[in-house]
C-alpha cells in the first residue's frame, strides 16, 4: 500500500496512455481514471488499475486472479479438487464465513449460454476456474469483491439499460442524478480542505445517493483536496 499523492495531471496522462492502448478494455481516459480511483480508495497506486480491472460492457470488473490473490491475502484458503477442462471444483474457506464447495461444469456455462464463445472454446478450465473463484470467495468473503464482478460474470450480464454497445457506445437516456444539496456540498468541500486522506476517509462513509449527488462535483473536489495535501506537505 502507499500513502503517497499522485498529481492529478500525472493521472490524466497515465489514462490517456492506458486507453490509447487498446488494451485492458479501455476505451477512453475517464474509464481509466475511474479505475485508478478505486485503487487509490484502496490505498495503492493509480496505476495498478490496469492490473487488477478491466472495464466490460460498461462495467469495471476484478480479474478472478486478483480476486483470489486478495482473499488469500486476507487468510482465505481454497483447496482445488478437480481441475479439468469439464468441470472444475474446489473448497474456499475463511475464518469469517466458513468453507463452502463450489463447482462449475460445462453443462453449467451451456445452460447459461456461455459455452459457444470462442473464449470458453478455446480455454474452458480456465474460464470454469474464474467462475468458481468468484462464486467461492463472494460466499465466505465477499468483503474482497465489494459489489465488483469477474469479467466472465459481466460478460454472461444484459449490457446495461440504455447503452448500446458496438464500434461506439451511446447512452440514449441518462438517468437523473440525486439533487446535490448546499448542506451536503458544504460538507464535502470541508473535508476536501482539510487534505487527500481526509478526503478519502469521508467518502468512504458517504451513503450511495449522495455519492451520486456529489458526482459531477467529485473531480473539482479531489483535485481541491489534493492541492491541500501538497501545500501541506511542502510547509510542514
Amino acid at each position: 500500500m502507499t500513502s503517497a499523492v499522485v498529481p492529478f495531471e500525472q493521472q490524466m496522462t497515465l489514462a490517456k496512455a492506458f486507453a490509447a492502448s487498446g488494451l485492458f478494455g479501455l476505451k477512453s481516459p475517464e474509464q481509466a481514471l475511474a479505475l485508478m480511483a478505486l485503487c487509490e480508495a484502496e490505498g495503492m497506486h493509480p496505476a495498478k488499475a490496469v492490473q487488477r480491472y478491466h472495464i466490460v460492457q460498461g462495467r469495471p470488473a476484478m480479474k478472478a486472479d486478483t480476486m483470489l490473490a486478495e482473499f488469500q491475502k486476507a487468510g482465505g484458503k481454497v483447496d482445488w479438487k478437480e481441475y479439468t477442462d469439464t468441470r472444475v471444483t474446489g473448497i474456499f474457506s475463511h475464518a469469517s464465513g466458513g468453507s463452502v464447495t463450489v463447482s462449475w461444469d460445462i453443462g453449467q456455462a451451456q445452460k447459461a449460454g456461455l459455452a459457444g464463445k470462442d473464449v470458453w472454446k478455446h480455454y474452458p478450465r480456465s474460464m470454469l476456474r474464474s467462475r468458481c473463484i468468484s462464486e467461492g470467495v463472494r460466499a465466505v468473503f465477499p468483503g474482497v469483491v465489494e459489489g465488483v464482478y469477474t469479467p466472465e460474470e459481466i460478460e454472461s450480464m444484459p449490457p446495461e439499460s440504455g447503452a448500446i454497445e458496438g464500434t461506439a457506445r451511446r447512452v440514449t437516456e441518462a438517468p437523473a442524478l440525486p439533487v446535490l444539496s448546499d448542506e451536503l456540498l458544504a460538507t464535502a468541500e470541508a473535508e476536501a480542505a482539510k487534505g487527500y486522506a481526509s478526503f478519502s476517509a469521508w467518502w468512504e462513509t458517504v451513503s450511495e445517493d449522495d455519492g451520486a449527488a456529489l458526482t459531477p462535483r467529485l473531480k473539482e473536489l479531489t483535485k481541491k483536496a489534493r492541492a491541500v495535501t501538497v501545500e501541506t506537505e511542502a510547509n510542514p
